[in-house]
C-alpha cells in the first residue's frame, strides 16, 4: 500500500464518521462544569506539557489550523479563575523542548511566573516541600499507550506523592492513540525501570486516566497506598476511533505514522541500530552503517530540540523505511516484530547487535534470547500469550469506554 493511498484511506474514513454525525471528541479538560466545584477555593498545582491543549481531536484528514492550539491548559485554568500555584514537568520539559533523557532543572516559567518543578532531572517523584500548600494537583498530558513511554511513570509517582501528602489528584483523560490493541510480553519487575514500572505488556489498550485506576486498584503505589483520584473522562471518544492528536506527544514523534510505528520501532533504541532519530522521521525508519543490504539509507544528524547526539550520527545508514506500513499496524492489531528480526538477521557482528537497554523495553529477557536463538515470530509470541490474557482480565476492570 503506498503512503498516498493510505492516507488518503484515513482521511476518507475520518469524513465517512463525520458524515455519519459522528462527533467530534473533547478531553477531560474541556468540561469545566464537571470538576469546577472540586477546584473552588484550592490551591493547585499542574502537571503538563507541550500536549496540555485545549481543543478537540478531530478525525484524521480534517486537521486543525494553527490558531486551533493557542490555548494552553495553564492558561485555560487561570482564565477560568483556577489559583495553579505551580507547574510540574515530566520528560522533554513543560514546553517539549527537551531531547529524550535530558536532565531538566527546575526554573520559572517567564510567561506566568509560576515556578515550574522538573519531575524528570535529580527527581522523579514530587518531595514533601513540592506540594506544601498544595491542595489539588491536576494531570494533563498526552499519552500514547506504550509501557516505556515514560509520561505514565511520571503520573505514578505522583500518585503515589499525592498519597503520602493528602492531596488529590485530578487526571484530565485525552484519547490514546494506540488503544486499539493490546500486545506484547508483560514486565517481569525484575526489570522495572523508569521505562517500564508496572507488570503490563508493551501496548496496553488503556487511556491514562484508566491507567491511573489501574495503578491505584492494583496497588502498585508504595506501600499499597492509594490516591484519592479523580478521572474527568474525554467525550464522544471510543477505544477504535481513528483521531488526530492536535500536538505531537513528544519531539521525536512529529504525527500519526510515527506514534503508530513507535512501540515497534522504539526496541531500536535497546540495539545499535538507528531508530531514525536525527532524520525528520524518527521511528518511521530504521537504519546501520553495516546494513548495506537493506533498501533504504539515511544520514543522522544533530536536531536541536529533537536529538543533539543522535545514534550513528553523521554515518550512512542503510535499513527500511517503514511510513507505508502504519496503515497495515493498524489493521493488524500487534506488534511487528519482523523488523528487529529482520535487522538482527543482516546484521554481521551477531554479539554487539543488542545493548543492556534492551530488556528494560521489552521488560524480560526472553525476546532477546529468542531472536538469538532463531526462533520464528509465531514461537515468540507464543512465549507471552498467557500473560497477556491475564492482563486483559485485569485490565477490563478500569476500562471506562
Amino acid at each position: 500500500m503506498s503512503i498516498k493511498f493510505g492516507i488518503l484511506f484515513i482521511a476518507f474514513c475520518g469524513l465517512l464518521c463525520v458524515g455519519m454525525g459522528q462527533e467530534k471528541v473533547f478531553p477531560g479538560i474541556m468540561d469545566f462544569g464537571k470538576y469546577e466545584t472540586l477546584l473552588q477555593g484550592k490551591r493547585v498545582a499542574l502537571a503538563a506539557n507541550q500536549t496540555s491543549v485545549v481543543t478537540t481531536y478531530d478525525w484524521v484528514g480534517e486537521r486543525k489550523n494553527e490558531p486551533a492550539l493557542s490555548s494552553h491548559t495553564l492558561d485555560f485554568l487561570r482564565t477560568k479563575g483556577v489559583h495553579v500555584v505551580k507547574v510540574f514537568c515530566p520528560e522533554h520539559g513543560f514546553r517539549g523542548d527537551a531531547d529524550a533523557g535530558e536532565n531538566i532543572g527546575d526554573y520559572t516559567d517567564q510567561r506566568t511566573g509560576l515556578p515550574v518543578v522538573s519531575l524528570y532531572g535529580k527527581k522523579k517523584k514530587p518531595a514533601p516541600e513540592d506540594l506544601a500548600g498544595v491542595d489539588v494537583v491536576i494531570f494533563d498530558m498526552q499519552d500514547v499507550g506504550v509501557r516505556f513511554y515514560t509520561y505514565i511513570s511520571t503520573l505514578h509517582y505522583l500518585m503515589e506523592a499525592c498519597a503520602e501528602n493528602d492531596c488529590r489528584l485530578l487526571l484530565m483523560d485525552r484519547p490514546n492513540p494506540n488503544a486499539f490493541y493490546v500486545d506484547g510480553p508483560v514486565l517481569d519487575l525484575k526489570y522495572r525501570s523508569f521505562v517500564g514500572m508496572h507488570p503490563v505488556p508493551v501496548v496496553y489498550g488503556m487511556t491514562i486516566g484508566e491507567y491511573a485506576m489501574m495503578i491505584n486498584g492494583e496497588g502498585w503505589l508504595n506501600d499499597g497506598k492509594r490516591c484519592d483520584l479523580t478521572v474527568i473522562r474525554c467525550r464522544n471518544w471510543k477505544r477504535e476511533m481513528v483521531v488526530a492528536l492536535p500536538c505531537r506527544p513528544s519531539p521525536n514523534l512529529p504525527d500519526e505514522v510515527s506514534v503508530l510505528l513507535y512501540p515497534s520501532v522504539c526496541f531500536f533504541e535497546g540495539t545499535v541500530v538507528s531508530e531514525g532519530r536525527g532524520t525528520a522521521t524518527p521511528f518511521q525508519v530504521f537504519g546501520h552503517p553495516d546494513l548495506t543490504d537493506m533498501p533504504y539509507r539515511f544520514i543522522p544528524e544533530s536536531i536541536p530540540g529533537m536529538s543533539k547526539n543522535p545514534k550513528c550520527l553523521g554515518k550512512v545508514c542503510y535499513g527500511m523505511d517503514l511510513r507505508e506500513e502504519f496503515n497495515e499496524v493498524k489493521e493488524g492489531k500487534k506488534l511487528r516484530l519482523d523488523w528487529l528480526m529482520t535487522a538482527y538477521r543482516n546484521y554481521t557482528g551477531k554479539d554487539a547487535f543488542f545493548t543492556p537497554f534492551f530488556e528494560k523495553l521489552a521488560g524480560t529477557s526472553g525476546l532477546r534470547e529468542a531472536i538469538v536463538a532463531g526462533k520464528s515470530e509465531t514461537e515468540i509470541r507464543k512465549m507471552w500469550q498467557t500473560g497477556l490474557e491475564h492482563f486483559k482480565i485485569v485490565r477490563a476492570k478500569y476500562l471506562l469506554y
